[in-house]
Parts: structure tokens; sequence; C-alpha cells
């Protein structure tokens, strides 16, 4: 299967899962380190939309605003030296992740807003735990006055505002709360 290229100026889905569908995140400070290596790898190079680490996986919605060699180089650097840490934390040798990293190209505003809201739902669709308190969201640092490395304002534009962005993320929530509802 040939992987899609990462052209600069446009939208991005990218994902993967632990090999097996093993945890690649065993703890918070997992988690929190990679977030780090996210900032030193790929600052300048992306912009992030939104992004949820879950234990086994995890998503990133971002735009490429580099070369794509550039990018994608970024992006083995940083799943590279996550890898090197964690298998040496854990005592563990081999893959982490799937072969490669997922990546889809989005070429509609409407997908592209729906994709924010499936990533920031995440903890609700797969734990039931609530999405607006879940740590290792975009989403609460989106709705936060702290300064953030997520396009926040890009990401209100896009939802028409701050108020309709958190009732796009309410709504979405009931349905998914509807869907799991037996009489």
């Amino acid at each position: 299967m040939k992987l899609e290229k990462l052209e600069k100026g446009y939208y991005y889905h990218i994902f993967n899962r632990g090999i097996n569908g093993c945890a690649i995140f065993n703890n918070d400070e997992n988690k929190a380190y990679f977030l780090k290596l996210v900032d030193k790898y790929l600052t300048d190079k992306i912009s992030i939309f939104s992004y949820c680490l879950m234990d086994n996986h995890f998503h990133f919605v971002i735009r490429v605003n580099d070369n794509e060699k550039i990018v994608t180089q970024a992006l083995s650097n940083l799943f590279n030296a996550y890898v090197k840490a964690f298998n040496k934390q854990h005592s563990r040798t081999g893959s982490l992740f799937e072969k490669h990293f997922k990546r889809i190209k989005l070429n509609d505003e409407n997908y592209l807003k729906q994709l924010i809201l499936y990533v920031h739902l995440n903890p609700k669709h797969h734990l039931n735990i609530d999405f607006e308190t879940y740590k290792f969201s975009s989403y609460q640092s989106i709705l936060s006055k702290e300064e953030t490395k997520i396009s926040r304002d890009e990401v209100f534009e896009l939802f028409d505002g701050k108020e309709n962005f958190i009732f796009c993320h309410k709504r979405r929530k009931e349905s998914l709360n509807e869907k799991y509802t037996f009489e």
C-alpha cells in the first residue's frame, strides 16, 4: 500500500496504534513525554488543530507547513525517539507502533470539523471518559486562555466561534450517548 504524501498547505489526519493493539502509553508520564517530543520535532513544521492520546493509539489533525521530506523525517524522528525511550523505560525491544503511521489527506472543510470532534471525543467513545476533562487531548488547550501550540484561533474560525465549538462537541457527545442507550 502506497502511503499518502504529506503536501505543504494541506490538512491530514495522522494516527497510529500499538503493534497488535498493545499499549503505547503506560502512564501519564509517557503521554506527557510524547507531547514534549511533538513540540521538539514538529514546531513550525506543522499546525496542530486537534490531538488525543489514548493508551493504545493516538490521533492528530494537522496542517503541513513545510515540505514533505522535512515533515516526514520530523515525524519519523519523533516516533523513533519515543520508542527508544519507551523501550528503555520498560526494558523491552522491538517495534512499538504498527509499521507506518497512517495519514489521510483532508479535502473538505466539513470533514475537517467532524474529524476534530471525533478526535476530541475519543475518550468518550473508547473508554466512556468525559472528554471535557480528559488531560491528553487538545480540547482543554483550545478552550483555555493559556498559551498553546494548538492553532486555537483557526479552530474557532472553522467552528464560527468558541461557543459553537463547545456546542458542536456537546451535540456530538449527546449523539454518542443516544447511540449507547438501550431501552
